[in-house]
């Protein structure tokens, strides 16, 4: 999350004042960077604690007879996601969600090769924890809460035998795509400005960081009041780790938690290039910028 130009040098384009070759432009080069395998390990390990940690907080909650376990469960989320964020920054950044290192290709501050070798650790990393998980929890709660997974609908018991309840797939996307462009624009984006960043301090924005997820998820689950929806998930590798170790109905809409924050992502990044430099990256300069790649890679000098 946090990061300059000095601190992923090895992945930065002209860097040593060398004209770029093709490779180098796309970033090819980060997957034979030892350093960038290394540093994963922060995003794997912490997103495995990251779904252990968030799924049972979920089932804990609802298992629980508080009347509102939904503003328990955002406050807990809020301080887990604190706490581990403070305990991966130092060590790859401080991603453990596909979102963040999505966009953090798309504004420039890492390359699309450091994002993808991210991307699959905090996926493998959500499959551990699910699967740690599963072990420790009883079958009878495992089916009772969907292991704590990304839900749309559940199959319940009605008058007349087993019905479908839930939120319709078109809400669930839009409070995807709405969820995760807040979260990046509230949150993400002081990590992302050095000069905030370095205002408020790396405490305090990762503090913000975590209450603004703990409120997204309390908002999403507050507003539609739907049994068998889940909340947004703005995290799809957290939503990957259960589907797969738990299957079933947790593949009902599976794509809504990949394809609404991914467009929450491009939104943001439109965002970020449609107000002016000097409020964002003018003093750094982020050179892994999308458009500043394609451009390079065309030879454009506009």
């Amino acid at each position: 999350m946090f990061s300059n130009t000095q601190r992923f040098k090895l992945n930065n384009i002209d860097d040593d004042g060398k004209k770029p070759n093709f490779l180098s432009i796309l970033g090819v080069p980060g997957f034979f960077c030892l350093d960038v395998w290394r540093a994963s390990m922060g995003e794997l390990i912490g997103s495995a604690v990251l779904v252990f940690m968030l799924d049972t907080i979920v089932i804990s909650t609802l298992e629980s007879d508080t009347k509102m376990p939904n503003l328990i469960m955002s406050i807990l989320i809020a301080i887990v996601i604190t706490i581990l964020l403070l305990a991966v920054v130092p060590v790859s950044g401080g991603h453990i969600n596909p979102i963040i290192s999505f966009s953090a290709a798309l504004v420039g501050i890492i390359s699309m090769s450091r994002a993808i070798i991210y991307i699959m650790a905090q996926c493998v990393g959500a499959i551990l924890g699910a699967l740690a998980l599963r072990a420790v929890v009883s079958s009878s709660i495992e089916d009772t809460f969907s292991l704590g997974g990304c839900t749309i609908t559940i199959i319940a018991s009605g008058p007349n035998g087993p019905v479908i309840v839930g939120l319709e797939m078109a809400q669930a996307l839009w409070l995807e795509i709405f969820c995760t462009f807040v979260f990046l624009f509230a949150s993400i984006w002081m990590a992302y400005d050095h000069r905030q960043a370095k205002a408020l301090g790396l405490v305090t924005v990762l503090s913000i960081v975590g209450l603004v997820l703990g409120l997204l998820v309390f908002i999403s689950t507050t507003i539609t009041a739907k049994r068998g929806y889940g909340g947004a998930g703005m995290n799809p590798a957290r939503c990957l780790g259960p589907a797969l170790v738990r299957g079933g109905h947790l593949w009902d809409g599976h794509w809504i938690f990949w394809v609404g924050p991914t467009i929450g992502c491009v939104a943001f990044y439109v965002y970020t290039k449609i107000i002016p430099a000097e409020h964002f990256n003018a003093e750094y300069g982020y050179k892994h910028d999308f458009v500043g790649v394609v451009k390079a890679l065309f030879g454009s000098n506009v």
